[in-house]
Order: C-alpha cells, then sequence, then structure tokens
C-alpha cells in the first residue's frame, strides 16, 4: 500500500522501494522490494523445501531417464513446378516458396513415409526397434485379439513402429536455407543414424516417385483431352466445310511461310468485280460510240472523218479522179455525145456511186457500233445489279462463316498445343530429375543428448524458484494475518495505539525488565499515545481484551498499569479472564488469595482483595477462585458500580479481560467499560477473527480506543517498517549531545 502524504505531496523514494507516476490522477504505483523480501522470509522453510523438492525431483529424473542419442541427416529440396500445359505457371513468390518446404517437410513426417521406411527397413520385424525406443515388442502372449485390425499381429506391428518413428522424428526447416534436417532419437545411436538415414533416402525415393506418378497423370490426362480436342477439331472442320459448300466459298490453304494460313475464295465475289469492271468498260464504250454517231448523223458521208480515212474510199476517189481526169480530156477533144465522152461519164457515175453507197456503209457502221455498245451497257448493268444482290446475301452468309472458322481455329490451336505437350511427356517420360538430393547422412553419435545434467538442474532450479514465487505469492494472497499498522487501519478499521515488537530474548518479561529495551520503550510510546488520544487524557477505566488466546493482551495490560504507576497515578490492575488466570502468577507477592470473583459474588470487598505490588502505585487483583459459570458471573455483576467505587481510590483502573471469540465474558464486560483497548498479535491475527471480535463488541454497542499490535517484526512486515528495526527503541545520547 501506498504510504501516507503530507498535504497531497507524494511520498519520497525510500530505499528499496519505487513509486512511478501512473497516470495524470497523481497515483503512484509501489514496488516494494522489502516486502517481497519479507514475504520470501515469511516462508523460507516452504521455500527451501520445495526448492529441494524440485532439485530431487530433477536429479532423480536425470538418474531415470535412458540417454537418447540424436542423430541428423540433411536434404536439399530445390523448388520445380511441374507444368501441364506450356506458359501455364507464373514465377513462385517468397510466400509459396515458403509454403512448397513447409509442404516437404510435412511430408517426411507423414504416416504414409514413416510407412514405407518400416517396410524397407524391416521394422515392424525387429525388436530392437521396439526396445530401444522404450516399448514392448508386439507379440501373441501381450496383445489381445481384440487389438488386432483386419491385418492381424503384421499390421499392428507395422502400425506401431510407424507411430513410434513418427513420435521420435523431429523435421527442423530453418529460415532462410532449403535444408531440411531429419533427426532421430533413440537409445540407440547406430540405429538412430539408420533410421535418419533410411528416411532421407526414402523420401528422395518417394519424391522420385510422386514426379513420375505425376508425369504419367499427366500424360494420362493429356492424352484424353487429346481425344476430346481431336473430336472437336474435327466437328468443327466439318461444320465449316458443310457451311462453306452451301455458301459456295472455297476455302485455300496458304502456301509457304503462310501454310498456317487460310483465305476463302467466292465465285460470287470474283463475278462481281468482274461484272463492275466489265460496266464500266461498256459505259465507257457506249459513250463513245454515242459521241461518234452524235458527230457523223447529221453530215454527208464524205465529211465523216472515218469515210475519208477508209482504204477502200480513198482508192476510189483516186480512182475518180482519174476518170474525172480522163473525161475532161476527152471533152477536149470530143463532144457529149461521143461514146468515149459517154463510157467515161457513165464509169464516173459508177465510182460516185460506189463511193456513196461505201460512205453510208461506214455512217451505218458507227450507227450500229453506238447501237450495240447501248445495248452490252445495258446488259452488263443487269447482270451486275443481280450479282450485287447475290454478293451481299453472301456476305450475311458470311457472318456464320466467320463464327464457325473461329471456332475451328480455337480447337485447332487447342490441339496443336495440348499434342505438343504430349508429345513431350511422351519424349521426357522416365527421365524426369529429382529436385530432392541428400547433403549430409547421419553419423552415428559419440554421445547422447538427453539427459543433460547441468540443463536438468537449472530447470529443477527455475522451475522450483518459479513454483516457490507462486506458491509465496498464492500464501500471501490468501494470508489476511494482520501484521502492519497499514493492515490494523486498513483490514480492522482502527486506529493505531501501539506496536509491540517481537522480544529480543526467549520471553518478554525480560525485554520489560530493561527499562531501554525496545519492548519498553513500545509500551511508553503506547502511554504517550494514550494520554493525547483524547482531550480528557488517558480513560480512567479502560478494558484490554483480543480476539484469541496468547495476544499478549495479559503482557499489555501488565506494562500498562506498570507505566502508569511510573507516571505517580494510583493503578489497579485487574485479572478479569475468570476462566485462564495468569497474573496471580507474574506478580510478586501474595499469589492464592482471593480476587475478583469473589468481589463479583459478593463474598468481599474489593479492599480485601486487592494486592500490592512491589512497585509503588500499582496494585493488583486476581481472578480467583476460578467460577464454576463465568459467564452467568459477569452477566448479573454490577461491574459499573465495582469501578465507581473504586474510582474514588485510583486514577486508572485496568480490566485484563478474556479473548472475545468464542466467550460472552468479554462483552459483557466491555458493555459497561466505555474504554478498551484491542490487542492483536502480528505473527497469527487474523482479520476474519479479530473483526468478529470487533463484531460481537458492536452488538454490546463497544467499539475498542484502537489496536495495539504485538510480537511486530519489522523485517517480516515490508519496507514502509524497515525502520522499526532494532535499534528504532534504543535511541541513546552520546557524550557529545
Amino acid at each position: 500500500m501506498e504510504p501516507a502524504t503530507v498535504y497531497g505531496v507524494p511520498p519520497q523514494n525510500e530505499p528499496g522501494r519505487e513509486y512511478v507516476s501512473s497516470g495524470d490522477d497523481g497515483r503512484m504505483v509501489e514496488l516494494d522490494l522489502h516486502a517481497i523480501y519479507s514475504a520470501v522470509r515469511r516462508n523460507l522453510l516452504w521455500i527451501a523445501l520445495i526448492m529441494a523438492a524440485f532439485v530431487g525431483l530433477g536429479i532423480v529424473a536425470t538418474l531415470l531417464t535412458v540417454p537418447q542419442y540424436v542423430a541428423t541427416s540433411s536434404v536439399l529440396v530445390e523448388q520445380e513446378t511441374e507444368k501441364i500445359i506450356e506458359e501455364s505457371t507464373s514465377p513462385a513468390g517468397y510466400q509459396d516458396a515458403d509454403r512448397f518446404l513447409r509442404t516437404q517437410a510435412d511430408i517426411i513426417g507423414s504416416v504414409a513415409l514413416a510407412t514405407r521406411v518400416v517396410e524397407s527397413e524391416g521394422l515392424a520385424e525387429n525388436a530392437n526397434f521396439f526396445t530401444a525406443l522404450g516399448a514392448e515388442y508386439p507379440t501373441n502372449e501381450n496383445v489381445d485379439a481384440v487389438d488386432l485390425g483386419p491385418e492381424g499381429l503384421p499390421g499392428l506391428r507395422r502400425s506401431l513402429a510407424a507411430d513410434l518413428l513418427l513420435n521420435n522424428l523431429e523435421i527442423s526447416l530453418p529460415t532462410q536455407s532449403r535444408l531440411i534436417g531429419i533427426s532421430f532419437s533413440s537409445s540407440d545411436p547406430n540405429l538412430s543414424a539408420s533410421i535418419a538415414n533410411a528416411v532421407a533416402s526414402n523420401y528422395l525415393e518417394s519424391n522420385l516417385a510422386r514426379k513420375f506418378d505425376s508425369s504419367a497423370y499427366a500424360r494420362e490426362f493429356l492424352a484424353q483431352q487429346l481425344s476430346d480436342a481431336r473430336d472437336k477439331v474435327e466437328k468443327s472442320e466439318r461444320d465449316l466445310n458443310q457451311y462453306s459448300r452451301a455458301a459456295g466459298l472455297i476455302r485455300v490453304s496458304g502456301q509457304g511461310q503462310n501454310a498456317d494460313k487460310e483465305t476463302t475464295l467466292s465465285v460470287t465475289n470474283d463475278a462481281l468485280v468482274q461484272l463492275n469492271a466489265a460496266s464500266t468498260a461498256a459505259t465507257a464504250e457506249r459513250i463513245a460510240a454515242e459521241k461518234r454517231w452524235q458527230n457523223v448523223a447529221g453530215i454527208a458521208p464524205l465529211s465523216i472523218p472515218e469515210v475519208l480515212a477508209n482504204s477502200a474510199v480513198q482508192q476510189l476517189l483516186t480512182e475518180r479522179a482519174k476518170v474525172a481526169a480522163s473525161l475532161a480530156e476527152e471533152r477536149v477533144k470530143h463532144l457529149e455525145e461521143h461514146p468515149n465522152v459517154q463510157a467515161l461519164e457513165a464509169q464516173l457515175r459508177d465510182v460516185d456511186s460506189q463511193i456513196a453507197s461505201l460512205g453510208q456503209s461506214i455512217k451505218r457502221t458507227i450507227r450500229l457500233d453506238y447501237e450495240t455498245a447501248r445495248e452490252r451497257e445495258g446488259s452488263i448493268q443487269g447482270r451486275l445489279a443481280s450479282t450485287r444482290g447475290e454478293a451481299l446475301d453472301e456476305q450475311d452468309r458470311g457472318v456464320q462463316y466467320n463464327l464457325l472458322k473461329r471456332v475451328a481455329e480455337t480447337d485447332r490451336a487447342l490441339y496443336n498445343t495440348l499434342l505438343t505437350r504430349f508429345n513431350e511427356l511422351s519424349a521426357t517420360a522416365g527421365a524426369a530429375s529429382n529436385n530432392v538430393s541428400i547433403v549430409d547422412l547421419a553419423e552415428a553419435p559419440r554421445k547422447p543428448d538427453s539427459p543433460k545434467p547441468l540443463l536438468n538442474m537449472l530447470l529443477s532450479l527455475l522451475g522450483g524458484m518459479i513454483f516457490s514465487g507462486l506458491f509465496v505469492a498464492g500464501r500471501e494472497l490468501l494470508d489476511d494475518t494482520v501484521r502492519t499498522p497499514t493492515d490494523v487501519e486498513e483490514k480492522l478499521g482502527l486506529p493505531l495505539l501501539g506496536m509491540i515488537p517481537m522480544a529480543e530474548g526467549e520471553f518478554i518479561e525480560d525485554d520489560l525488565d530493561d527499562p531501554k529495551s525496545g519492548a519498553s520503550e513500545a509500551y511508553q510510546s503506547l502511554v504517550t499515545n494514550l494520554r493525547y488520544y483524547s482531550a480528557d487524557g488517558i480513560p480512567k477505566t479502560i478494558l484490554v481484551t483480543s480476539s484469541q488466546q496468547g495476544e499478549g493482551k495479559s503482557t499489555t495490560s501488565l506494562q500498562l498499569a506498570r507505566e502508569f504507576a511510573k507516571l505517580n497515578k494510583r493503578t489497579l490492575l485487574i485479572d478479569a479472564d475468570l476462566r485462564r488466570p495468569t497474573l496471580h502468577r507474574r506478580l510478586p507477592g501474595r499469589r492464592e488469595v482471593d480476587g475478583f470473583t469473589s468481589v463479583l459474588a459478593g463474598e468481599k470487598t474489593p479492599a480485601e482483595v486487592i494486592v500490592q505490588s512491589d512497585r509503588p502505585n500499582l496494585d493488583f487483583m486476581t481472578a480467583l477462585p476460578i467460577p464454576p459459570a463465568p459467564s452467568a458471573l459477569l452477566a448479573t455483576a454490577d461491574i459499573k458500580g465495582l469501578i465507581e467505587r473504586l474510582g474514588e481510590h485510583y486514577d486508572h483502573i485496568i480490566f485484563d479481560a478474556p479473548p472475545v471469540l468464542g466467550l460472552s465474558d468479554a462483552p459483557s464486560m466491555a458493555a459497561q467499560i466505555h474504554s478498551a483497548i484491542l490487542v492483536v498479535d502480528s505473527t497469527s491475527g487474523k482479520r476474519g477473527g479479530v473483526n468478529s471480535a470487533l463484531g460481537r463488541l458492536a452488538m454490546v454497542n463497544s467499539r475498542p480506543m484502537g489496536a495495539v499490535l504485538t510480537k511486530f517484526d519489522p523485517r517480516q512486515a515490508g519496507s514502509a517498517y524497515s525502520y522499526y528495526g532494532s535499534g528504532y527503541y534504543s535511541y541513546e545520547h552520546s557524550s557529545s549531545d
């Protein structure tokens, strides 16, 4: 708990105690090392016993443990990604690599691999294997028929051997490394090395077998996929051909570098192209012919350039010129009626007729060319319009063709890819490389790995310390002993009137005889506190009681009476414990005399039973004789009247009352005595018992002035009370003072 503060000022750090601020509210967190030390001192015997028990267990465990030899082999695992479809994988990341290595470690520690090792090494039939691992070799004599499975005793041995192997197998996977350590422990060093190497080699073989099985499965899978792909290619090609035939499309394969490319020829499209070119030519021809005809339609034939350029016309014109020249000569010589003249005129008319006929023929030819060009243009344009409609219809049908073509190309590409991968797997089947290799083979260890005596002792000590700490902490938490002044105030709710230290010698009386002892000084401090307890000073009548016997109430009563007497106060000490009186044995003088019992019974007066002590101002009254019914006697006695009568002769009257718990004597007296002091033993006073005593006193409307803590040991109370050491009450004035 926190020490008290003065006007809100936090306490200063004391040796062995630290205060650390825990927040804005200014509260302090206390680390009381002295309290821990005190708790250890209080439980030192228990701690020693616990430590001894743990050390003993460690020694016994070390001696009884069968030496175990650990052999380790190591394998290197390279990550490898098996590809089923070319370029279908991506580089593995760090997490994938780590997951891969952990998976390999799990494979090494699997039941399947353990069973493989058991079978390859014949461990199921090796009795030494079972013995080295601390197990009994299964036989018909020590195995019940109920435990045998369908495979019988061999199956049971194989299963047990695999379990034993796995239980003693350790797989280590260091970080930032691809090495996997395989360790096996047994009581036989040679067996440990043999099993570690067998696990490594069987892992190597099983990994290669898995790769081969994986390749076979891949080939089988690809073969099935290849068959399906072939069927799809055939169907898509058949559908495409049927549609091409129906649509009039001709599929033409590529040549050379474009052999894998395919083109499509369309008769309609080719015809459309040709007709379009023919239509253009026919139109041009028709326009030219029309222009020629328009140029010659209204003129004489001999004015037409084509007529004049005609060779026949030119010959006729030449011949006419000759005839005309001959006619002119004959007319010079002869008259019109001359036969020569008439013959030449007839010949000239014949030539002119031939020229006119030939010119008309050429003109008609130009007209016929025009009409022919016009008819041809009309015919070609009609065919072009028809072919264009057919081309548009064919273009509509080309949409479905393109879809079928793309399906066929996709199926063909998938088939080619699967075929390539299948051929690769078929070519490399049985030649796959192993990505696992053995780096180190295990060797038979020369010294055992366990037990480790030094480590066992350290662990035993550590375990003992931890258990001792838990034991002490639990015992302290469950311990409700009122040990310190703080406990008095917090657990009991009473002010502390004084602390009486533990006796330095065997008996407290020896310390009390020395006025400079710690006990004497403590009682003097108690008297001082009582003097300033109230404005009236020390109460005239004081009842001293405790929750149980043996807490020091009688010693406190006696010492208070002596201290009051030292103050020149006439003091009467009354032994009110009518069941177990003790004062008559602790005071000098007459002892076996009647006292408080006789006065309460009315048999004697106080003056007759009061005994003077060997100290001035101090008288006492014994509790004798012991009454048969103390409770009844106290319940009917007029203690208040007795106090009034005795008060006329004494300054202070102290009653040494019996304990409160289990008896009604103390509550009966407390009901008539206003001032009470509760004595609490710091070594045995329990909060529950003391609070029960306070509850019983409260039932008679009595509340103690405070508590006196007896047998106080500052070494067991914590650092807050370390200043109550052996020298606290032994201060003396030095010569220099």
